[in-house]
């Protein structure tokens, strides 16, 4: 029997591993699923590719995939999100001009890896240039609807500032947030792998925060697909579900790491060297040229401890924030809750046999 075909956009990141390890790893054969991958460059080309039925399921950003559903800044779709790619991976990197002006600004023996702290730091930075007249701090991130966006405003609002006054927010598509570093249109910028590293080994950038200082278990990605397409053959979607489970299982366990990011970095994937994804994989991430290395087991996690169901806590706290942003009315929670799919998740691989933590995020300032 021929294998059908599912034709899946993705961003070159690691956190779009699954897809990639389903597809070069056999394990989507094994479901009966051909994967035709296809690389794109911004979440809006991915989204609205998705939306037009140029792909059938892609690697979103799990925010965008409610903010489509609900039609908020852009067309309106209904997509379906039957499972996550996995749990964090972002980092906030800054100039190494910024970054030295933030750790000068530490008050004494405070800890540069508490988000409280450096934020209080970054406070003082941003007020002193209004004392001066100068330009506010530019700080990118990914998409207005992306957990980039959230993490950064979490981290300046408990900080006192206010992130739509204080700094500027400018978007920027992951492969060229490392260009928009180098050519002076931001200052910084949260991202997920593997493009925090290379800011680093270009020595154009260091690591603040990993996103974990942030939020302990942030929700990121999604397998998106349409939801007329999920419903026209829902045991196609479990197939697809299946492969991606036990791509991310294979993806977890430290003995594969290095296959991982040879895969992972070649071209036509995320065509970035190796060693590079293989911080992100290990969880061990050099800061700066001469900097410590952050060590976090929980840097990105893909399968374990129930990270690819997707959990609709998580679809609640994305709404939240849009709403606290004005990007959304508020009213809306429930429909924004409906986008992610357990049920579909559930009748592919088992309900979970433990229950997902009770606290469902981590946030720092909790």
């Amino acid at each position: 029997m021929n294998a059908e075909r599912v034709k899946i956009g993705f961003i070159p990141l690691v956190d779009a591993a699954a897809p990639i390890i389903a597809a070069e790893r056999g394990f989507a054969a094994e479901e009966g699923l051909e994967i035709e991958l296809v690389r794109e460059v911004s979440w809006a080309n991915i989204r609205d590719r998705l939306t037009f039925g140029h792909f059938d399921a892609a690697h979103l950003l799990a925010p965008l995939a409610i903010s489509t559903s609900l039609g908020l800044g852009g067309i309106r779709a209904a997509l379906a999100a039957p499972m996550a790619l996995g749990l964090n991976g972002n980092a906030i990197t800054l100039t190494p001009h910024l970054h030295e002006e933030l750790l000068a600004n530490l008050a004494p023996g405070a800890d540069p890896n508490d988000p409280a702290a450096t934020g209080a730091a970054f406070a003082q930075t941003v007020r002193a240039r209004r004392r001066r007249g100068d330009e506010r701090p530019t700080l990118g991130m990914t998409f207005p609807f992306s957990t980039h966006n959230y993490q950064l405003r979490l981290w300046l609002a408990a900080a006192g500032l206010d992130p739509d006054d204080d700094v500027r927010l400018a978007v920027a598509p992951p492969p060229y947030m490392v260009d928009a570093l180098r050519s002076g249109h931001v200052e910084g910028f949260c991202v997920g792998a593997p493009w925090n590293s290379v800011a680093v080994e270009l020595g154009i950038g260091r690591i603040l925060h990993l996103g974990v200082d942030l939020v302990r278990r942030c929700p990121e990605k999604v397998l998106a697909t349409r939801a007329a397409w999920l419903d026209e053959d829902t045991g196609r979607t479990e197939r697809l579900v299946r492969a991606m489970v036990k791509a991310g299982e294979w993806l977890d366990a430290p003995d594969n790491h290095a296959e991982a990011a040879r895969l992972l970095g070649a071209p036509g994937m995320l065509d970035v060297p190796e060693p590079l994804i293989r911080r992100a994989l290990d969880g061990r991430i050099p800061t700066g040229p001469n900097g410590p290395v952050r060590e976090a087991a929980d840097y990105l996690v893909f399968a374990r401890d129930g990270a690819m169901r997707p959990d609709p806590r998580h679809a609640r706290w994305l709404y939240g924030e849009m709403a606290r942003w004005g990007q959304a009315t508020g009213a809306e929670a429930a429909e924004a809750e409906a986008v992610y799919r357990p049920d579909i998740f559930d009748a592919a691989v088992g309900a979970p046999a433990v229950p997902q933590p009770a606290d469902p995020l981590g946030l720092f300032t909790d």
